[in-house]
């Protein structure tokens, strides 16, 4: 199976998770599902009353440089670790 076979199956297993992962987590997989699909970062933080926002920003700007390659297969390491 190519890698966006399997990123694309760990999309849909990430959905069916038995529990909701922590916040630190979703963050992590926010940031690396971004990363690997749009790639670094682009436009400005959002403002200090956009809690969420800014998480998400933040998460995904500490992704910066990381190959697209790179963050599927982190993407898909997480949610096979989460299925298990």
């Amino acid at each position: 199976m190519d890698l966006q076979t399997q990123f694309n199956q760990a999309t849909k297993d990430v959905k069916k998770l038995s529990t909701r992962p922590d916040n630190q987590t979703l963050l992590e997989l926010y940031a690396l599902f971004k990363q690997a699909t749009e790639g670094d970062v682009a436009g400005s933080r959002p403002g200090m009353l956009d809690l969420k926002g800014r998480a998400k920003f933040d998460a995904w700007t500490k992704k910066k440089g990381l190959s697209s390659e790179t963050a599927m297969k982190d993407y898909i390491a997480l949610v096979t670790k989460l299925i298990k």
